[in-house]
């Protein structure tokens, strides 16, 4: 029900809106994260994927980026978690992050750019494995790493009708620690941001 109440009040709100065929877009990407500093010393890429919205913020190319990532890499642990005996190799660590910022963006024609800053937080997954030697069995098992972040970045668009397709890259500070490191990556996604303003607007 909340999600249905926030859907109806974003199609009233595009509807009250006159010449701005591009107040509201969904986004999706897909791409890979790129670890940074200390970071690297136990993380390496996989594949990301994003889903977020973007929202224009009155006439002028301000808006609104609240965004999910969700971030897979390889986890070569460093040292063992407290109550573990082992160190896991080649092990997968998932990000599941939330981001909310503020942009602007600039349309030339065809072709837009942007830039963004923001903030939020949430959850990286690590993998742990606890070995019982006399049934030679391996237990495994997930640690919960909360953070905050600190996200800004940007990108460009191409327009191609009822969607933008967009490449961005940005930088992740993480407020938390893994490893006793802090968590830095640098994520670089491409993808594509369909235009609902179109879709709402015939309803």
């Amino acid at each position: 029900m909340p999600i249905a109440v926030l859907f109806l009040a974003l199609s009233m709100n595009v509807k009250a809106q006159t010449g701005r065929p591009d107040k509201l877009y969904s986004m999706s990407s897909i791409g890979f994260a790129l670890p940074v500093g200390e970071t690297s010393d136990y993380l390496k890429p996989k594949f990301s994927t994003a889903l977020g919205l973007n929202l224009a913020l009155g006439t002028k190319g301000l808006f609104l980026y609240p965004k999910v990532s969700l971030h897979a890499f390889q986890f070569n642990q460093i040292t063992p978690d407290a109550g573990f005996n082992y160190t896991l190799q080649k092990g997968r660590a998932t990000t599941y992050l939330l981001n909310v910022a503020l942009g602007y963006r600039k349309i030339v024609k065809k072709w837009a750019y942007y830039g963004f800053a923001g903030a939020g937080g949430g959850f990286i997954l690590t993998p742990q494995a606890s070995v019982n030697a006399q049934t030679l069995q391996v237990t495994m098992d997930n640690k919960t790493n909360s953070t905050g972040i600190f996200e800004a970045g940007g990108g460009l668009e191409y327009n191609i009708g009822s969607a933008n397709l967009f490449a961005e890259v940005s930088y992740m500070y993480g407020f938390g620690k893994i490893q006793n490191r802090t968590f830095n990556t640098v994520p670089i996604s491409i993808g594509i941001k369909p235009n609902l303003s179109k879709l709402l607007s015939k309803l």
